[in-house]
């Protein structure tokens, strides 16, 4: 486990002509996304030393030892940027790491299999589990909520879920 990652930002493109990037942190407290550094890439083949240099709208510029051009920054425009588990911080008992429910199995109250979290999303409101249901091509958004989602078991890897009527 302790070379799991997970996505603690991405670079958004470049600032400027000196090879600055802009940086959108997905940490929390946004500035601890420097604490990590450096960070790589999914596959783990490039790595970054990152340096905040100011905050700006919806995230920070930021310098990246290798990349002194602009078009070296544009050229990252996109890049996720993943941090080794072990590096973060434990979560209090009511929060989770994405990366820990996606795969986890959905039930409902009455122990009816609903399927499995395809995926974590945030548009802006609140988080929603992307579930996909056995033999169904769609998905189904769950609303990540007390209400919704009473109960995550991650060490059985279940999810007991209370949906909204006419959800599933």
């Amino acid at each position: 486990m302790s070379e799991e990652l997970i996505c603690v930002g991405a670079i958004s493109g470049a600032y400027g002509v000196q090879g600055e990037v802009r940086i959108k942190s997905f940490c929390a407290q946004p500035d601890d996304i420097e604490t990590y550094s450096p960070l790589t890439t999914e596959d783990g083949k490039r790595s970054f030393a990152l340096a905040l240099i100011r905050p700006m709208k919806n995230g920070f510029v930021a310098r990246i030892a290798e990349v002194s051009t602009k078009e070296q920054a544009d050229a990252l425009k996109g890049t996720q940027l993943f941090a080794q588990r072990a590096q973060l911080p434990t979560l209090p008992d009511d929060e989770y790491y994405y990366s820990d429910l996606v795969g986890l199995e959905v039930f409902d109250t009455g122990g009816t299999s609903l399927g499995r979290v395809k995926s974590v999303q945030n548009h802006g409101a609140s988080d929603l589990l992307e579930v996909h249901q056995p033999g169904a091509t769609a998905t189904v958004l769950l609303p990540f909520t007390q209400a919704a989602v009473p109960t995550v078991d991650l060490g059985s890897g279940r999810i007991v879920a209370d949906p909204p009527d006419g959800l599933f």
